[in-house]
Order: structure tokens, then sequence, then C-alpha cells
């Protein structure tokens, strides 16, 4: 791996490099937010990441970052750091658009906790990233905003629905993106654009968003599957970023009363699921699996080939669970939606229907939530406290542009390619998506999921594969277009 060295650019050091080095002075948070300001300029016109920049409110955040500085005592641990916030996520002074053009003046009046969180760790947050409308889609764009890019290549999907957040990351714009995941949404997005991407354990960061003028009756999957979590260049970008955003909250339906602790770094068994009997992997999804494989072992780690056909059960149950009860929100999506997400919905659930039929009866429903609790028993107890699990992040690489656009075959083949992404949110589970490397241009990675609330654990493994796999930042050598 590349490693940011003592003479990079600012915007090319590490969250951790920035934080100690606004501490000890060596250079103040107002030159690094100058610096990131000056990548955003530079690189988001190509890509369309970030979509309300203020540069005046970050140069104000860092300059009170600076006066902390100076007045001495302890320091909080993202001082002076900037952070993107994502548009269905509320942070006051800001629309909670949702890339929905009827929202786009919502403005919220207070942030969610978890932006509380980052916002009481001292990080600078110094933009929204762009996802799709309803952030149900593993493409971004939306009518509001419009289309976010690869920053590898414009023909790919940057992921969804964190795309923003992911696309920031890689170019350079902020160190750490926070994203939120309920199929895959933060770490499909890290994946296709290489960058770390982190789904914490459900209820470690909370979910709650403040009470507005109309409250929202959450689905039970979105209480069950939905989370909060960090997005960064580096390993250590996501463990910083995580350990901020930890939110005890009994507010939350699934919410901690206090911050658990995070699991120890040790030697680890690791399982390697290459098929969970929904999608065979594309060559250059085995080939990433393999490098991850086998440093993992250089590293001092066991590792071994197994089949854990609970996975692909739970991704199964997921096209059941999540869009059921996306059904129901129809009525709304139709109404305030683009034709996207209209779209790319009506082919899923026809994917859907060729796993559980036109209609699934609440029997069905009742059945799959059951099943759900004996599958999360199942595998902790196969991971108990020494077992990690290395899958593929999705069975094919980074998916063309707007591939879900492209008809009911087509999308039936991603939601099969999906199944490491959708196995996780049902069960809860933390997992990681690292990098590995390029593969014909395009990033390559892999997923590593652990014990609940075992993420250092996890974090740890993962610097394993990061310290052995050549990474690099995108040139953004082409040219947008529209």
């Amino acid at each position: 791996m590349t490693h940011a060295t003592a003479d990079a650019p600012l915007w090319d050091r590490s969250a951790a490099e920035l934080a100690a080095g606004i501490r000890a002075k060596s250079f103040s948070a107002t030159e690094v937010a100058e610096a990131f300001l000056a990548r955003v300029e530079a690189t988001n016109p190509a890509l369309n990441a970030l979509v309300d920049v203020r540069p005046e409110e970050a140069l104000a955040q860092a300059a009170a970052a600076d006066a902390a500085v100076a007045a001495g005592g302890d320091l909080p641990p993202l001082l002076g750091v900037p952070v993107s916030t994502k548009i269905n996520t509320s942070q006051r002074g800001y629309a909670s658009s949702h890339g929905v053009p009827a929202w786009a003046g919502a403005v919220a009046q207070q942030d969610a906790v978890c932006i509380a969180a980052l916002r009481q760790a001292g990080a600078t947050l110094m933009g929204r990233s762009n996802s799709p409308a309803f952030a149900v889609r593993w493409f971004t764009a939306n009518d509001l905003h419009g289309k976010t890019l690869n920053p590898w290549h414009p023909g790919h999907t940057p992921g969804g629905s964190s795309g923003g957040a992911a696309a920031a990351v890689a170019a350079g714009m902020t160190p750490i993106s926070q994203g939120n995941d309920i199929g895959g949404s933060i770490r499909f997005p890290a994946y296709c654009c290489g960058a770390v991407g982190l789904r914490p354990t459900m209820g470690l960061v909370s979910g709650m968003e403040p009470r507005g003028a109309v409250e929202f009756d959450s689905p039970l999957s979105f209480q069950t599957m939905a989370v909060h979590g960090p997005l960064g260049w580096t390993v250590d970008d996501v463990r910083l970023g995580l350990h901020a955003m930890v939110t005890p909250d009994l507010t939350d339906p699934v919410g901690l009363a206090a911050r658990p602790p995070l699991g120890e770094p040790h030697r680890v068994k690791v399982a390697v699921v290459r098929d969970a009997g929904a999608a065979k992997s594309h060559p250059a999804v085995n080939a990433a699996v393999d490098d991850a494989a086998r440093w993992l072992s250089e590293a001092g780690h066991e590792v071994e080939e197994v089949e854990l056909p609970l996975l692909g059960e739970a991704a199964r149950l997921w096209s059941l669970l999540l869009y059921q009860e996306l059904k129901t929100m129809m009525s709304e999506i139709d109404q305030f939606g683009d034709d996207g997400v209209r779209v790319s919905l009506a082919s899923s659930f026809a994917a859907a229907a060729e796993i559980w039929g036109e209609q699934p009866t609440l029997t069905d429903y009742i059945r799959g939530y059951a099943r759900r609790g004996t599958l999360i028993s199942r595998l902790q107890q196969f991971l108990g406290q020494d077992r990690i699990v290395l899958t593929p992040v999705a069975a094919e690489p980074p998916f063309e542009q707007d591939a879900d656009l492209a008809g009911d075959t087509r999308v039936s083949e991603l939601l099969a390619a999906q199944w490491p992404m959708q196995a996780v949110p049902v069960l809860g589970f933390p997992a990681v998506s690292v990098p590995t490397g390029l593969r014909d241009g395009l990033p390559s990675g892999v997923q590593l999921i652990g014990g609940r609330f075992q993420e250092d654990l996890l974090l740890h493994v993962a610097t394993a594969i990061e310290a052995r796999a050549p990474r690099t930042r995108p040139t953004l050598s082409w040219t947008r277009t529209g």
C-alpha cells in the first residue's frame, strides 16, 4: 500500500495524521480546511459527489478548532478533520432532501444523533454527499442534484446509496464520510470507489433523527437493518470515524445504554466463503478473494475455505422483508420519487418475486422474521470470539452505470450478485469492505464479517489486507460530459 508521506498535500493525509498535526500545531485546522476546499473545487465538478459545500461555514468551524488548540486542554479526537454528511441524514441548517426536489427546502433545525456526535468530536462538517432518491438504489443519481460519477471510470457506478460519500473520499475531498447502510449502502460504494467502508453492529451508532413537523413511523426492516457508519480512505480513518460516532441512545428502538467494548485485536480464524448459492463470482472477484486470503495467511491468521449456506438464506430473506415493507411506501415514492427509483424498484420487486412469488403471504413474512432470529444465533455461534468470515463484496466488479434501469433480467442478476451485501443487514452483524487494488482499471475488494461488537477486531484484520494491497488515488483523467 502507498502511504501519504510527510510532504504529501494535506488533503492526501489520513484523519489521524491531520488530527495529530493540528494538535501539535504542525499546521492549523484552517490550513487543513483550505486544502480540502481547494481539493473539492478541483475534483467535485467532474464527480458531483458533494452537493452542498459552504466554504465560509467550514472555515468558521476550522477557526474555532484553532482557537481550541490555542486555549489548550483536552481536545476532541476529530478536531479540525473534514467530514462529509449524507443528504438523507439531518444536519442543522441543511436540507434533508433525500434527493427529492419537493423536499429541497426541508431544512433541518437539529442534527441527527450521529451528526451531533461527529460535531462533538470536533469534525469540520464541510459538505453534503449525494445519494439516490430515497437511498434505495446501488447507483447514485436523483432529479434534485443529478448523477454522481465513479472517480475511476464514469461508465461504472460509484455505488449507492452512499455513492457521493465514497466518491468524495476516493478523490480526496474528505478523509472520512458519514454514510448509512440497509443493503450495502456503505460497503458497496466503498468497493466501487476503492475506499474502506464499515457497517457497524446494529444499535452501536444511533439512527435517531430529530423530531420534526412530521413523525415518520419507521418500518420494522429499517429499525432492524439500517445503520449509520463511516467511510474512509484508510482503515485508521474508519476506525477514528467509528469511535467518534458510537452513540449510546435509548431513544433508538435498538439503541444501547452504554458504549460496549468493541473487541480486542488478536489472531483469528478466517472462514472464506466464495458462494452462498446465489451467484458465481466473476474471475476478478475470485482473484481479490484469493489475494486477501493469502495476505491474511501471511499475517499469521488461520485461513480455510468453508460452506456457509446461512448467508445465502439471509440474503434471500432480505429480498422478502425489506421489499415487502418498501411496497407499503410506494405511494410516497411514486408521488415524490424520480423515474430512476421507480423503474429500479419495479425491477427489484420483479426479481424478488422470482424467489418469493408475486404475492408473499403474511405467513411468509412472519416466518421470515422468525427464521432471522435462528440465523443470527447460528452465525454468532459459528463466529465465536476468534473467527471472521471473508467474502466477496459483490459477485461482480462495480456495475455499469444505471444497470438497474436495464430491465428485469439485468436487475435479477444484480440482486443475486449482491448476496454478500444483503445477508449482513438481515443479521445485524458488523462488516467492513476493504480494497485489494485495481483490476482492469476498476477497484476490487473483499468483505470481512465479524461477531457483534467485534469492530476493532475486524478493522485489525482489515489492516493486514490494507498493508499488502497496492493503493493509488484516481487520476480523474476523464472529462465529465453530462
